[in-house]
């Protein structure tokens, strides 16, 4: 027999004999060699804010924007103007204030500078046509915002200390009750606030969210399209 036979018939000899006293001795045999010992891959614990989401986990709904009043509102109101609708923030379209002799817009107005109080009004179809005429030619360039004329209005001058773009329209606290015809026809409808703004796309079935040159021209074009709903105004 060899070498390495002999050495291996060493090694059984000595297993059998150590198991042997431990017997004897009532104790567990001592534990196999480190390299002997089966290695445990070690188990990998994620954080419970990196667990991985399950296939069929459920995506919260988005919440789609009310366009109806709030509890307690109705959808109609009387009609704050001869040329306003029973339906929040709408007007009446050019052809029924033409039957009607509406040819005139009126509204309220007061000077920066002393103050003044008193009426303004404007020509329907003269104004209309000037906006109307506008959208048509530059609404492809707008990009679905409002030019700085719209943001900035050019205000009038003060028939009273003459003084040149004082004059600014008074608009009511009421939401219900602003005089959007006449903030339209004399483009003065960046004179809102961007609450106000968002009030009219509302209750006009429009997008409301985003930069107030967003709303307003939104506003815009809303208002041409309830005078001329079959004119080229869609959004």
């Amino acid at each position: 027999m060899d070498t390495d036979d002999n050495g291996v018939n060493r090694k059984r000899k000595h297993d059998f004999l150590t198991l042997t006293l431990a017997a004897a001795a009532g104790t567990s045999p001592p534990p196999p060699p480190p390299q002997q010992q089966q290695q445990q891959q070690p188990r990998i614990m994620m954080p419970p804010s990196e667990t991985p989401p399950t296939l069929y986990q459920r995506r919260r709904p988005r919440r789609k924007p009310s366009r109806m009043p709030a509890a307690g509102k109705s959808a109609t109101i009387p009609p704050p103007y001869p040329w306003a609708d029973e339906g929040r923030a709408t007007v009446r379209s050019l052809s029924y204030l033409r039957e009607n002799g509406i040819t005139a817009i009126h509204g309220d107005v007061q000077c920066r500078k002393c103050e003044q109080k008193f009426m303004m009004e404007f020509d329907l179809e003269q104004k209309f046509g000037e906006i109307s005429t506008y959208v048509a030619e530059k609404k492809a360039g707008m990009r679905h915002r409002a030019p700085n004329m719209w943001r900035n209005p050019a205000l009038p001058r003060c028939g009273f200390c003459n003084h040149e773009g004082s004059v600014k329209p008074v608009i009511s606290d009421k939401k219900r009750s602003i005089n959007w015809l006449f903030l339209f026809l004399g483009q003065m409808l960046g004179c809102c606030t961007l609450e106000q703004l968002k009030y009219f796309c509302k209750h006009t079935k429009n997008h409301r969210t985003g930069a107030k040159d967003r709303v307003l021209f939104l506003a815009y074009l809303g208002l041409c399209r309830q005078l001329d709903p079959n004119g080229p105004f869609d959004v």
